[in-house]
């Protein structure tokens, strides 16, 4: 039987090396059965269980989807259909005759958010206002269509064009022969596309 000394009377009192080997416990012992180790087992085996019957469904939506169609497409050599709502590169247009169709009104410019477009006009000799000047910035630009909007004579419009990314900034300031340019090679698209969205505006 082992001996537990307060700690004032072993070091008071003179005591053997054997009674010290006694009374100095090296092991102790849990008598008691962990408690609620049953449920532990429990739970990590059905978290294992859950863990590959995840495992396995995943593999087989990944197989499914290896032998079906691809969603993607092979761009630049096939496009996606494009919204008649699309908004991209900025274009000037005229009317079928060949004259432009802006009136220098300015309601572009002054509703642009991003304050990108800069116009100068001109009286004519027929009494008619023109541009003389009417540059966009890209740079700047936020493609919210608000000047499209504005434009009483549908002069300004944002076309289907989204491939216009250039190598320098300079590139990027759009003045009226680069809009008008713009407005000659898009025209039949925009047309198409102002038709189709015309009980909208």
């Amino acid at each position: 039987m082992s001996v537990l000394l307060p700690a004032r009377v072993f070091l008071s009192t003179r005591i053997t090396p054997a009674l010290v080997g006694v009374s100095l416990r090296s092991k102790y012992y849990d008598v008691n059965p962990e408690k609620g180790q049953e449920w532990k087992d429990i739970t990590e085996r059905a978290v294992s269980t859950l863990f590959y019957q995840e495992l396995f469904r995943g593999l087989g939506i990944t197989l499914a989807h290896f032998f079906r169609e691809p969603a993607t497409i092979n761009y630049p050599f096939e496009k996606g259909p494009l919204s008649p709502r699309f908004r991209g590169e900025h274009a000037l247009r005229r009317y079928p005759s060949g004259e432009e169709r802006c009136i220098a009104c300015k309601l572009c410019e002054a509703i642009c958010p991003a304050q990108a477009i800069t116009i100068e006009a001109e009286e004519r000799a027929d009494g008619s206002r023109r541009t003389t000047r009417y540059d966009i910035d890209m740079t700047k630009c936020i493609y919210c269509g608000f000047c499209q909007e504005a434009c009483p004579v549908d002069a300004i419009v944002e076309g289907p064009n989204f491939e216009f990314s250039t190598e320098t900034h300079e590139e990027m300031l759009y003045n009226k022969e680069k809009l008008l340019n713009n407005g000659d090679k898009w025209e039949s698209e925009i047309a198409s596309n102002l038709h189709a969205d015309h009980l909208y505006r």
